[in-house]
């Protein structure tokens, strides 16, 4: 096993455990889009819990998180299936973290879905800006969600920059694979070009 082997599967390796942080974030962040009208009430009575610092200090986020559970909690009542939607949106993140099983188990010749990632991680903040204010969220929670594309596309971004010399690596070779064969060496035993075989 020489240097360079090491080093790859080293840089493998690291690539790997970064891209699974991704995908069990990508699975978390699926699984508790089911729950929503739980997890929101839940968030608001430690927002407003003894000691909570949103209730001294952001009054405003604390008024926010109110009416999301109030509205979560008014619709699932009276509109249950609009949560569908939600449900929808749940198995999205699923599917994509399901996508990433390709970059595990061959980073290099998968790396579109990385790259593919990083996109969508970009059209995170455009999304935030662009719906956020024709739906009414407040400036610091449009933020918010801008920041999960933010610190989503840190690891992936990291990836990208391992896997360059290996993704150049193996370009070249797959390039060199599909240059037409040259001519092929003259065989020494036999008749040799402008010689007559010899009469027996």
């Amino acid at each position: 096993m020489n240097d360079a082997t090491d080093s790859d599967r080293t840089t493998l390796r690291r690539v790997r455990r970064l891209l699974r942080v991704f995908v069990v974030c990508l699975v978390l962040s699926g699984l508790t889009a089911f729950p929503l009208e739980s997890e929101t009430r839940w968030l608001a009575d430690l927002a407003a819990g003894p000691g909570a610092p949103v209730t001294d200090h952001f009054p405003a986020l604390l008024e926010w998180i109110r009416r999301v559970r109030d509205g979560i909690a008014e619709t699932n009542a009276r509109h249950p299936f609009l949560a569908y939607g939600t449900d929808w949106l749940a198995f999205a993140h699923l599917v994509i973290a399901a996508a990433f099983v390709g970059p595990l188990k061959d980073p290099v010749r998968n790396i579109w879905v990385i790259r593919w990632a990083v996109l969508a991680c970009a059209g995170i903040i455009p999304l935030a800006l662009i719906c956020g204010p024709l739906r009414g969220i407040p400036l610091y929670w449009r933020f918010i969600d801008m920041s999960f594309g933010v610190v989503g596309v840190v690891p992936l971004l990291m990836v990208l920059r391992a896997l360059r010399p290996l993704a150049e690596r193996a370009e070249l070779a797959a390039r060199v694979a599909r240059l037409p064969e040259g001519p092929r060496p003259t065989d020494p035993s036999g008749p040799h070009r402008g010689t007559a075989p010899t009469a027996g």
